[in-house]
Parts: structure tokens; sequence; C-alpha cells
């Protein structure tokens, strides 16, 4: 089953809008890519503060802990240029992210605009984008420098997305890996879907958690049926 609805919302037929997080979301976790990001963090914090690579990885996981991303920490903590590490972290080899050709089909059907909302930069956002073949089907990036480096789950990047893109909550869906991450979207009125992973089970009993969804191109492709054919 691609999707299993836990609490009712709006009808997946009448979404308007689009908002999909990222990493491990668009792609599979399963492929490691982030594994890579990961690993450049550790590096940069290694050699800007003179750790050991076991040392830095341990502050990259307290720091995300602590502060919601690593780079968050690194600057409130340690007055790191959140650009010059945005941009090391981010040189990465996509070959390991697998074609999806049901995902990108499935997304191009869907009705209304489609966004990125993430914690990383516009410009890992786009490299994606387009090794996914996906960036004809997005009108817009909002990432990390335009919610002021104030991550998700913070409200500030979601109120700038409703915002500059004149979305009307009620009419929109979020779809994320990190399950905390939907509570402030459906705080403002956003139907939620949440990827089931290994590291969160009791996320789908969560009351902000309205699908958990095992098979991204498989949910919105049933979305896109409904569009066309609703109820």
């Amino acid at each position: 089953m691609a999707y299993v609805t836990r609490r009712e919302a709006t009808p997946l037929g009448a979404i308007e809008t689009w908002i999909f997080d990222l990493d491990n979301t668009l792609y599979p976790a399963a492929c490691r890519l982030f594994d890579q990001v990961q690993q450049k963090m550790t590096e940069f914090i290694g050699t800007r503060l003179a750790l050991s690579p076991e040392e830095a990885a341990e502050l990259r996981r307290t720091y995300f802990r602590e502060h919601g991303t690593t780079l968050r920490g690194l600057m409130i903590v340690d007055n790191i240029d959140p650009h010059e590490f945005l941009g090391f972290v981010h040189e990465i080899d996509l070959a390991c992210v697998p074609p999806d050709p049901d995902l990108v089909a499935a997304i191009h059907n869907l009705r209304g605009h489609k966004i990125v909302h993430t914690n990383g930069s516009v410009r890992h956002a786009q490299r994606l984008l387009d090794h996914l073949g996906l960036s004809p089907a997005f009108s817009g990036i909002v990432d990390i420098v335009a919610a002021e480096f104030d991550p998700k789950p913070a409200l500030a990047g979601y109120r700038l997305l409703l915002q500059r893109h004149a979305v009307d909550p009620r009419r929109a869906l979020m779809v994320e890996d990190i399950a905390r991450n939907l509570a402030p979207a459906a705080e403002l009125g956003m139907t939620t879907a949440w990827m089931r992973n290994g590291l969160d089970w009791a996320a789908a009993d969560a009351d902000y958690i309205h699908h958990v969804v095992d098979d991204l191109a498989g949910f919105l492709a049933e979305a896109g049926r409904l569009q066309r054919n609703p109820a």
C-alpha cells in the first residue's frame, strides 16, 4: 500500500499546493546521499575547530539535537559563516540517487503548485531537482537562507513560504521524512504526509500526521487521480 490515512484533513483531490521536503523525501534515504553531506559536515567542523574526526562527528550530532541543524549550532556557538558552510557541505556526488520515472510522472501530473521547503540551500535543491528531472514541475524553493537560518520546525520559514507563494494553508499539503517538521504545518492549517522511516515509529500516531506514506510516487499518483476524478 502506498499510504495510510490516519486522520482526515483536506481531501487529496482538493489540494492546490504541494510542499516537499528535499533530502530523504524526494529521493530514497536508502541511497545514502545524505551520508555524504554528514561526512562533509564532519570534515568542515574538524578543520575549522581543530577536532579529531570522532570529536567533530559527535559535535555535529550534538548541534543537530540541540539547535535543530548542525549549521545553527555552528553559527550560535562558533560564529561560523553559514554561506561558507553550505557551499562546502553540498559539494557532493549525486550519482547514487537513482532515477524515479514514476515519481517524476506523478509530480508532473499533479494539479497545482509544487514548492520545496528545505533546511538545505537553494543550490543543493536545484542540483537535486535537475538530477531527478523535476525542475520543470516546481515553482519555488524556500531554503534555510530565506528563513534567515532558522531551521524547520521553526515557524518563520513556513510563514515565509505561505506569504511568498500566496498559499492557502487549508489547500496545501506538506510531505516530510522528519515528523516533527510537520507539526508547524498542521498548526498553520496544512494537511501533512509523513514519509515512514525506521527512526520514529511513534510518529504515525501524532495528532499532526494525516497520512503515513511508504511509496511517495504511489501516494501522489493516487492524489492526482482524485484530482481528476473527485468522489
